[in-house]
């Protein structure tokens, strides 16, 4: 009988040291909330699935505020026409990490869920293209390989002219510009990707070139052959640098190829990213990796 009573109070207090252990749910909400601003974004929610107490430290304002890019809120309210008072910074943040749209829907902007990076894209639409009304020389074609759905498709021209401007307020950083190109038109066929080169030609006799220039007067030019045929490629036209992130850029950039003693065809003109020069760094290397197989 004693030994019955023994054994059922030793099970007892071991029940009662092990409820007496430190769990993960009893660390204080604001310890975690500061573990987690050392973490990444994609990190951070991660360990907001853990239970309520990270999921509810996961949301403080503190946390997701050096996450931000510096013009957030012209961003917001500026081109997207919203109001930030009152909103989360968490919520902010997945806002911005989506694409949205600007500018009659010819202009995306998104920041990199991995840095806050500003990044930014214009449509073909939202350039000017020389004989773009002429539907012997070009037309927009409809496609799911591009985020606006659409890109110009050139079957044969004389002369090449492509140009395009921005207005934006940066965070200071330097940032990268390219051009979205490929050579021969897509379709889908039984399922599988399909090139149609018939109109490419012309693009192996002289390069086009590429041309940036800034409102406080910075200028990049470059020169190459195109031959990525069937494949998108990023095409690096130069870079820039923004010191002032309160005052406004504007940029102007161009594709030209307007040497009319061929013509050239078979061009698809997608779109122009700008992004953060760390992003443009894996851009250049997808881009060898394309060239070099």
């Amino acid at each position: 009988m004693g030994s019955n009573v023994s054994s059922i109070d030793s099970t007892q207090d071991e029940l009662n040291n092990r409820s007496l252990k430190p769990k993960l749910e009893d660390i204080p909400e604001a310890c975690v909330a500061i573990v987690l601003s050392y973490f990444d974004p994609p990190e951070i929610c991660k360990l907001a699935r853990i239970n309520r107490t990270f999921h509810a430290a996961s949301s403080a304002d503190f946390i997701w505020e050096p996450e931000l890019p510096s013009n957030y809120r012209y961003i917001l309210e500026e081109l997207l026409g919203l109001n930030v008072a009152g909103m989360r910074k968490t919520d902010i943040f997945a806002k911005l990490s989506r694409p949205n749209s600007f500018d009659g829907g010819t202009k995306e902007i998104w920041i990199h869920k991995n840095n806050g990076g500003v990044c930014l894209s214009i449509c073909s639409k939202g350039m000017t293209i020389t004989g773009i009304d002429d539907r012997r020389y070009w037309n927009y074609i409809p496609t799911e390989e591009s985020r606006f759905q659409t890109v110009a498709y050139l079957q044969q021209m004389w002369w090449l002219e492509v140009d395009g401007d921005l207005e934006f307020q940066f965070p200071a950083g330097i940032y990268s510009l390219f051009f979205r190109l490929q050579l021969g038109r897509v379709t889908k066929r039984l399922g599988r990707r399909v090139c149609n080169s018939d109109h490419v030609h012309g693009w192996d006799l002289k390069p086009v070139q590429f041309q940036l220039t800034t409102s406080n007067g910075q200028r990049a030019i470059s020169r190459c052959y195109l031959d990525n045929v069937g494949t998108w490629v990023h095409h690096h036209v130069g870079d820039f640098v923004v010191e002032d992130p309160t005052a406004v850029t504007k940029l102007k950039f161009s594709l030209t190829q307007i040497d009319c003693t061929h013509t050239k065809g078979g061009l698809c003109v997608d779109s122009v990213l700008v992004c953060p020069i760390s992003l443009a760094k894996e851009l250049r290397s997808f881009n060898s990796l394309i060239v070099t197989k």
